[in-house]
């Protein structure tokens, strides 16, 4: 089993917010995308599992996978093009 996600709140306390459907997602049998076209250097990578979306650290294949939901995808996607986690 993977190692649990955890999300630390604003209050300190820790969450899973995606406990529920993550031990019953199989993310053996994804087709892993890579954000780089560099096999040498490893970046992160996305599969797309039963209507969800697997991200993890391509350096560490076997640690945790972040799950989000198509929404939440989209809204990271969506930041991502408009610049929001630009480095100022």
């Amino acid at each position: 089993m993977r190692d649990t996600v955890r999300i630390v709140s604003a209050e300190n306390e820790i969450v899973d917010d995606k406990a529920h459907i993550r031990d019953k997602l199989d993310f053996s049998v994804a087709e892993w995308i890579t954000s780089t076209d560099d096999p040498d250097e490893p970046g992160v990578e996305i599969a797309f599992v039963d209507g969800y979306v697997g991200m993890r650290n391509g350096a560490d294949p076997e640690g945790p996978v972040l799950v989000f939901t198509p929404e939440e995808w989209d809204a990271f996607v969506a930041g991502a093009k408009d610049g929001e986690f630009d480095e100022p």
